[in-house]
């Protein structure tokens, strides 16, 4: 990866974090000095079960989905286009443990790596990572009430239409085997309602 391109998702980053809260310049080193960007293909993981859960990741571009594997079965957890943190299942007060859940890049995707020992280090020592962080968990609570709403509602159509309601990308962008196992549903179940709903805009 070309040092220019590197220099744009670290400052993707640091634009992300004054948008939150204003930082201080020490804050903005410990940021340059401590962080890897990556360009991660389409279809590859970026964190899988065999790995360490280390870091988290802000995504800059591109489209990622968190899902986990029962009895084989790839189940979507969330997806992400972008300008949002990601990371993997981990209790709060246990310590650094193999993650339980796969985070694959669905398009060539770009992110930036925050190492957890890097994000403990900020908390003690810049003030603004305490307004940061709270903001930040606000919006990660705000988006997971919205999948375990969507998670019950006992109609598949409606699960669908909420699903649709709640997120404004362009869908077409994400798998649709991705989509059915994400609405808790098979693939000819999704197929069918969407078809239905093409018909009734006709």
């Amino acid at each position: 990866m070309l040092e220019s391109r590197k220099a744009f998702l670290v400052n993707a980053v640091l634009n992300y974090f004054s948008s939150l809260c204003p930082i201080t310049s020490g804050f903005i080193q410990e940021i340059e000095k401590n962080v890897d960007p990556l360009l991660v293909k389409k279809n590859k993981y970026i964190l899988s079960p065999i790995d360490n859960n280390d870091y988290v990741f802000f995504v800059v571009s591109g489209l990622v989905r968190g899902f986990i594997k029962d009895d084989n079965k790839e189940i979507t957890t969330w997806i992400s286009l972008g300008n949002e943190f990601i990371g993997a299942i981990q209790h709060p007060d246990e310590s650094i443990q193999p993650s339980i859940e796969y985070l694959q890049a669905l398009e060539n995707s770009e992110l930036v790596a925050i190492p957890n020992l890097l994000i403990d280090k900020l908390y003690a020592s810049y003030q603004e990572t305490n307004v940061i962080g709270r903001k930040i968990l606000a919006l990660q609570y705000h988006a997971a009430s919205e999948r375990a709403i969507i998670a019950r509602i006992p109609s598949a159509e409606r699960r669908y239409e909420k699903f649709l309601e709640l997120n404004s990308f362009d869908i077409s962008r994400v798998p649709l085997r991705c989509i059915a196992s994400y609405l808790g549903m098979r693939l000819e179940t999704l197929s069918r309602i969407r078809s239905k709903l093409v018909r009734e805009l006709v």
